[in-house]
């Protein structure tokens, strides 16, 4: 048997206690939203810090202003092949309520066998990020185990807040610089692309998040008394919002598609491939046509197109029955999806003189920021990629597909700004997992094939 054969039997034959430590971790009740956890959140981070040291790590609790940060190095990593990878998880759980919606106590889990052959590891944190974590834990565990050491140098950095925030990360990651600026960042926070494909999410969407708020006349006005005479900041709003797409879906901003690319034929053709219906993606909301910019598929608008969207628009009256008045002030609340090749600021001054061409002298206009990050993408021909994308594929028995994601994720940003790395995320969640909800669970498969995924990758990468 090679390395890897013996490092996979391991895991196999040891699937029962991996199952254990992660029961263990999920009996703690690490909420970090709740002051009164606030001992739970560290007893998980001394917990997860003593199993990494019984696996031969140098392991540290380290402090911060909220809940702690645990940092963990392999001693014997150095003048290993590949790159040193520096994972990334949270051991941190959202509130349960409400209470009564769970069918058990969500911190005492359960094995739940499903009628379709399948297995439910349920309780709070068991997919979102305990299982999602001990998948990589397991691995080096078993590597350690077989083999002594692992393939390439690995470092590990769990954090206690990122169900609230993370608002201690970015300071931490300036202060550790040095310390975490290594070669590749490897994520688990993600999803599969359906129950029996692995995926690689390899393009993440930027945001601009504006608020604007007009001011035409000093008070709310009589319609019938100012009608007509009268500026009504609600037309004037919603005439500057209906002018940021035009008929066939594009966003007017001068200069907004500059630098936007398009997609890869490699990986139009790989998405092709995936088994994604689009009539019932949109079905499953209560839709039937597509929107956006024509000519584009589904997976093209949601993934790697960039967006203009009205989240929410205030102005006038708006209780029960009828007030007929002309409001003083109308505001909305406008986001950008982004993609690689825009810069946020840009989009936001953009934004900023269209709305303002439009705005009468007599009138004011006032902007309220709202979050701004630049999109990333993995390239297509990065070594990381490619060896993480045929481990899987091996381990899965199906091409594992690189997929984008809609969302944005702020750790992977500050990754790539503060620290210069790349991340490559890879997750066996299910989109049926209820994370955030009543009832989490994860799939005993995806832990399992979670194990054996980042046991091959690991030694891909050291190839």
């Amino acid at each position: 048997m090679s390395a890897l054969d013996q490092v996979l039997a391991r895991i196999d034959a040891d699937l029962d206690a991996s199952l254990d430590r992660l029961f263990a971790m999920i009996r703690i009740p690490s909420i970090s939203t709740d002051p009164a956890h606030k001992a739970d959140c560290r007893r998980t981070a001394e917990w997860l810090a003593a199993e990494l040291a019984a696996i031969g790590f140098d392991a540290s609790v380290r402090d911060t202003p909220g809940h702690p940060m645990v940092v963990a190095h392999d001693p014997d990593g150095k003048g290993k092949p590949g790159p040193h990878a520096l994972f990334y998880g949270h051991y941190d759980v959202q509130p349960v309520d409400p209470l009564a919606l769970w069918h058990s106590d969500p911190f005492e889990p359960r094995l739940e066998k499903q009628p379709d052959g399948e297995t439910w590891i349920t309780g709070r944190g068991a997919s979102d990020d305990k299982g999602a974590l001990l998948t990589f834990v397991e691995a080096c565990r078993a590597w350690k185990a077989v083999n002594g050491g692992l393939p390439i140098n690995v470092s590990m950095l769990f954090e206690g807040e990122e169900e609230s925030g993370s608002p201690s990360l970015r300071p931490f990651l300036e202060a550790h610089r040095d310390e975490l600026s290594l070669d590749v960042a490897l994520v688990c926070d993600t999803d599969m692309w359906d129950r029996e494909t692995p995926a690689i999410t390899m393009m993440l969407r930027g945001l601009v998040g504006e608020e604007v708020v007009i001011t035409a006349a000093s008070r709310d006005l009589h319609s019938g008394m100012f009608g007509n005479a009268a500026r009504n900041p609600i037309h004037l709003l919603t005439a500057i919002l209906a002018g940021l797409r035009d008929a066939d879906g594009r966003v007017t901003l001068p200069g907004f598609y500059d630098g936007v690319k398009e997609l890869a034929p490699e990986i139009r053709a790989q998405w092709e491939r995936l088994p994604f219906d689009e009539a019932a993606f949109l079905a499953d909301v209560g839709l039937s046509i597509p929107a956006g910019e024509a000519g584009r598929s589904v997976l093209e608008q949601v993934w790697t197109r960039p967006t203009c969207e009205v989240n929410g628009i205030v102005g006038g009256y708006i209780g029960e029955g009828f007030k007929t008045v002309i409001p003083s002030k109308a505001s909305a609340k406008v986001s950008f999806r982004l993609v690689e090749g825009q810069d946020p600021e840009t989009i936001r001054a953009a934004f900023r003189a269209h709305v303002r061409a439009m705005v009468p002298a007599d009138c004011t206009v006032e902007f309220h920021q709202h979050g701004g990050s630049p999109a990333l993408a993995l390239p297509v021909d990065s070594p990381v990629l490619r060896k993480t994308l045929d481990a899987l594929t091996r381990e899965w028995g199906r091409e594992a597909a690189l997929a984008g994601t809609g969302g944005s994720i702020p750790i992977v940003g500050d990754f790539k700004r503060l620290l210069g790395m790349d991340s490559l995320l890879v997750g066996f969640a299910r989109f049926d997992n209820r994370i955030h909800s009543p009832n989490e669970k994860y799939d005993l498969s995806s832990f399992h094939h979670g194990i054996r995924s980042w046991a091959r990758i690991l030694d891909a990468l050291s190839k």
